[in-house]
């Protein structure tokens, strides 16, 4: 047989080799990387897994702003428990020393979880839910009101914060007091395509004061059966950064670099495969 020819086959057979060697890589890198991307997979194991009934409800904390309103079918029996402050009138109400609709002033929970309420003093509402602090109130007032009156217990200041490798991290204040992990994601405008989703740190102080930090696989379905799934008043979620990011970020261009070598390979080995048909 021709030498030359042989030469050629073998050429050609290598060609063809690092052509199928580098699609091969191409494909598995890839397989490998759509697994990190979708959120909750294996949900099947969720769904054979036995769950509580019990609806999540935000505990009072120290530092909590709270506004309490007591409400009767006579106003004027609940006018001394409700915390409020008299704004000026302006115009011709002003001349006659009258005032607008008094403001609704808020309680600030102390390090001990107390509040000082009118009339009835200092109540301990930390670490009691909303229902459960309403209901304290209703049978601290049995002894001044005949009647039950209407208690209604709000968190005005309840925030989370999402930071990292979102689109837009920032801090956001929860009206109904109640969030979980992806809604807190999704305010902040989901993950980037550089965003970690199984190393999410989420930041917690807890009732004593001490910080905690967990971390959580969002690829994984059974993180929403996590205590941490539900956000606290006050809780970071962040949202780390993969390699190929911090590899932009501390070299520049090599990722850059990386890229186009492999492309001028691929397009070579494409090349020869060509030549020596």
């Amino acid at each position: 047989m021709d030498k030359s020819f042989c030469t050629c086959l073998s050429v050609q057979g290598m060609g063809t080799g690092l052509l199928l060697c580098l699609v091969a890589i191409f494909l598995f890198a890839s397989c490998q990387s759509y697994k990190k991307v979708p959120y909750l997979q294996d949900v099947k194991v969720v769904e054979q897994t036995v769950q509580q009934g019990n609806l999540y409800d935000a505990k009072i904390m120290s530092k909590d702003l709270l506004t309490i309103v007591v409400s009767c079918t006579s106003p004027e029996l609940a006018v001394p428990f409700n915390l409020t402050v008299a704004s000026p009138a302006s115009g011709a109400a002003r001349n006659n020393q009258l005032t607008t609709q008094p403001v609704l002033q808020s309680y600030l929970v102390d390090n001990d979880g107390k509040i000082n309420f009118p009339v009835l003093g200092e109540l301990k509402v930390g670490g009691l839910t909303k229902k459960e602090a309403e209901q304290l109130i209703i049978e601290k007032l049995k002894p001044y009101i005949k009647e039950t009156p209407i208690v209604t217990v709000r968190m005005v200041n309840y925030k989370i914060s999402v930071l990292g490798e979102v689109a837009r991290p920032g801090t956001f204040t929860i009206n109904n007091e109640k969030v979980n992990l992806l809604e807190a994601l999704a305010m902040a405008g989901d993950m980037t395509v550089w965003g970690v989703r199984d190393n999410v740190k989420l930041i917690r102080e807890g009732a004593d004061g001490r910080q905690e930090i967990v971390t959580l696989d969002l690829n994984s379905a059974e993180t929403i059966l996590s205590p941490y799934y539900w956000l606290q008043q006050n809780d970071i979620v962040y949202v780390t950064p993969n390699k190929a990011k911090a590899r932009n970020s501390g070299i520049g261009n090599s990722t850059s670099l990386w890229f186009s070598a492999t492309s001028i390979l691929v397009s070579l080995a494409s090349l020869l495969v060509t030549i020596f048909k």
